[in-house]
C-alpha cells in the first residue's frame, strides 16, 4: 500500500504534516479528513533506490558509503545544470548530461540517484533532500524557490555565484592562516631540535669545565626544559593530547562553541578579518536567499543554520525572534550589538526603499573587498612579526648558552 505525505489544516487553523498509509490518494484524504484535518498537499512518497555508495567494478558491488558531493564539484555542476537548463534543455536531460561528463564518481552517483527519483514523480528539491549530505538547507530552500517561480535557471545561476564567492573568500581567509602557521610549525621545528641536540652537548661541557659551580638562572631553566623533553617527553604528548581532546569536546556544547567563536570574533589581528567574513556571509545568504523568493522568516531561519559562528547565530536568532513579532530588521539588527553601524544603516535603507535584497548583496560586496584589504595587511603585518619573534627565541637560547662562557673562559685565563 502506498504512503502519503500530507501537509494539512485542523481545526484549530494550525498546519499539520505527516504521512498516511492509503489504497488511493481519494482514500488519503477521505481518512484525514475523518480526523477533521483540512488537506492542502498531498503526494505519494518516492521510493528511492537503496544503492546508495554502491560502485561496479568487474561485475561486482562494492561499498563505498555514501556518495558526497564536494563544494567545489558542486558549484561546478550547479552553474552547468544553470546553462544548460537556461539554453531549453528539460531537468532530466540536462542532470543525464551532466552524470554522463562527470568524472568524479560522486557526482555521477549523486547525479544518477536524482534523476531517477525526479522521473518517478517527485519534484527537483524533493529528489535532492535524498542526499542532505550534499545539498544544504541553503540550496534547498533556493531550489523550491525556483520551482515556486518557475526560473529555476534563475536561481541556479544565483547559486552558483553565492557559491563561487563563498569559496573565493573562504580561500582568501585561509591564504592568510595558512602563511603563520607553517612559519610557526617552522619555528618549533627548530626550538626542538635546538632543545634536543644543542642544549645537551653544551650542558656537558658546562658540566665538565664549571666543575659543580651554579649557572645564570636563564642557562639552568633552559638546560631543566631540554632534560624534560628528553626524557619525559610523553607528559608533552600528553598535555597536547589533552587539551586536543578537550577542545574538541568544549565546542561540542552550544556555550563552550560560543566562547570559542566569540573569542575567534575578538581575538587580535585574526578578529577583524573573521568578523568581516561573517557579516558578509550573512549579507550574501540573506540577500540570495531574499531575492530568490525565500520569505523572510524562512531565510533567516537558513541563515542562522549556516552561518557557521554561533556569534553570528545567536544574533540572527535575536533578529528572527523580533521580525516574527512583527518587527523590521534593522532594529533588532542593532540591538545584538554584532554588526556596525553602516550595516544597519544600509538595512534600513533597503527596508524603506523596499530593495533589501539588493542592498544586501552591496553590504557583502563592500565587506568581501574589505577582507581582501585585511587579508593583505595581516599578511604585511605577520612576516616582521615572525621575523622578530623567530629572533627573540632564538636569541635567547644562544644568550642563555653563552652566559657561561664568561666564566668559562675567566676560569681558564685565570
Amino acid at each position: 500500500m502506498p504512503q502519503f505525505i500530507y501537509t494539512a489544516m485542523d481545526a484549530a487553523g494550525k498546519e499539520q504534516k505527516g504521512k498516511i498509509n492509503a489504497a488511493t490518494e481519494e482514500a488519503a484524504k477521505a481518512e484525514l479528513k475523518g480526523k477533521k484535518l483540512y488537506v492542502t498537499s498531498i503526494r505519494v512518497q518516492v521510493e528511492t533506490k537503496k544503492s546508495k555508495g554502491a560502485k561496479k567494478k568487474g561485475g561486482l558491488n562494492v561499498n563505498l558509503g555514501p556518495m558526497v558531493i564536494n563544494r567545489k564539484d558542486l558549484t561546478v555542476v550547479t552553474r552547468q545544470l544553470a546553462i544548460l537548463l537556461g539554453a531549453g534543455l528539460p531537468l532530466i536531460r540536462s542532470l543525464r548530461t551532466l552524470e554522463k561528463q562527470a568524472q568524479n564518481p560522486a557526482v555521477q552517483g549523486v547525479l544518477g540517484k536524482t534523476c531517477e527519483i525526479v522521473e518517478g514523480g517527485a519534484t527537483f528539491a524533493e529528489a535532492l533532500s535524498q542526499s542532505p549530505k550534499s545539498f544544504d538547507k541553503l540550496y534547498l530552500n533556493m531550489i523550491r524557490a525556483g520551482e515556486a517561480s518557475g526560473a529555476m535557471e534563475v536561481i541556479l545561476d544565483r547559486l552558483a555565484n553565492f557559491m563561487e564567492s563563498a569559496a573565493r573568500i573562504a580561500g582568501k581567509v585561509k591564504s592568510a592562516l595558512i602563511y603563520p602557521c607553517v612559519i610557526l610549525f617552522i619555528a618549533l621545528l627548530a626550538l626542538v631540535g635546538l632543545m634536543i641536540f644543542i642544549v645537551p652537548s653544551f650542558s656537558k661541557i658546562f658540566d665538565d669545565l664549571l666543575e659543580g659551580e651554579p649557572l645564570p638562572g636563564i642557562t639552568q631553566f633552559l638546560i631543566n626544559t631540554s632534560n624534560t623533553m628528553m626524557n619525559q617527553w610523553w607528559w608533552y604528548v600528553v598535555g597536547i593530547v589533552t587539551i586536543i581532546v578537550v577542545f574538541k569536546i568544549v565546542v561540542k556544547i552550544p556555550q563552550g562553541k560560543y566562547a570559542v567563536d566569540f573569542c575567534k570574533y575578538r581575538m587580535p589581528l585574526f578578529g577583524p578579518i573573521i568578523s568581516k567574513t561573517a557579516i558578509s556571509r550573512f549579507s550574501r545568504t540573506l540577500g540570495t536567499l531574499m531575492s530568490s523568493g525565500v520569505p523572510v522568516l524562512s531565510a533567516l531561519q537558513i541563515v542562522k543554520d549556516t552561518s557557521g559562528n554561533e556569534v553570528v547565530a545567536n544574533g540572527v536568532q535575536q533578529v528572527y525572534e523580533a521580525v516574527k513579532e512583527g518587527e523590521g530588521i534593522a532594529v533588532p539588527l542593532g540591538k545584538t550589538k554584532i554588526f556596525p553601524e553602516m550595516v544597519i544603516s544600509m538595512v534600513e535603507v533597503g527596508e524603506e526603499t523596499g530593495k533589501l535584497p539588493e542592498m544586501l548583496d552591496k553590504i557583502a560586496d563592500t565587506y568581501e573587498e574589505e577582507v581582501n584589504n585585511a587579508v593583505s595587511a595581516l599578511t604585511s603585518l605577520i612576516e616582521p612579526i615572525m621575523i622578530v619573534g623567530l629572533a627573540g627565541m632564538v636569541g635567547t637560547i644562544v644568550i642563555a648558552l653563552f652566559l657561561p662562557l664568561t666564566k668559562i673562559i675567566e676560569k681558564m685565563s685565570g
